[in-house]
């Protein structure tokens, strides 16, 4: 597959859950680039017309089949790659907290794993770095878990 080089930088939305106490943390592997066969969060592009939370519930179902109540935002990272050619990719990730419905974790989608991990044992995964750092400031207490940001959807004006 060729690569693109973007014009502009991609959404992604990324969704957080943990487990009932806190203690353990869903992850996938990564069955596509970037960070093809590495541990991360379930996630994926937002589609146009599609508000952050809508693309958070629909990417958790998509690789882990769960459903999800998206509780607000707790991180905003980016990805960025650049090669001698230009920017190769430039994500802005959006990360929700999400409490997670019923039932077992399974791979779809692009995911090839899915399950539950102590945070420890994630730590010592081979995880993509943003989902790396993500898990270590919720290590230090650093995520606003107890008041995640709610966005809120504007329509402007023609």
């Amino acid at each position: 597959m060729p690569v693109v080089y973007p014009d502009r930088p991609a959404v992604g939305v990324s969704a957080l859950v943990l487990d009932e106490d806190g203690s353990r943390v869903l992850l996938v592997k990564r069955g596509a680039r970037p960070g093809r066969l590495m541990w991360s969060i379930p996630g994926g592009h937002v589609r146009p017309g599609e508000t952050l939370f809508q693309a958070v519930v629909r990417e958790l179902e998509e690789e882990t089949g769960l459903t999800g109540r998206p509780l607000g935002v707790v991180s905003v990272d980016e990805a960025i790659k650049v090669d001698d050619a230009g920017v190769k990719y430039h994500y802005v990730i959006i990360v929700v907290l999400v409490e997670a419905g019923p039932g077992a974790p399974r791979a779809g989608s692009d995911a090839l794993e899915a399950g539950y991990y102590s945070i420890s044992e994630a730590l010592q995964m081979n995880l993509v770095p943003s989902v790396r750092s993500l898990l270590e400031r919720l290590v230090r207490g650093e995520l606003p878990l107890d008041k995640p940001i709610v966005p809120r959807l504007f329509t402007p004006p023609d």
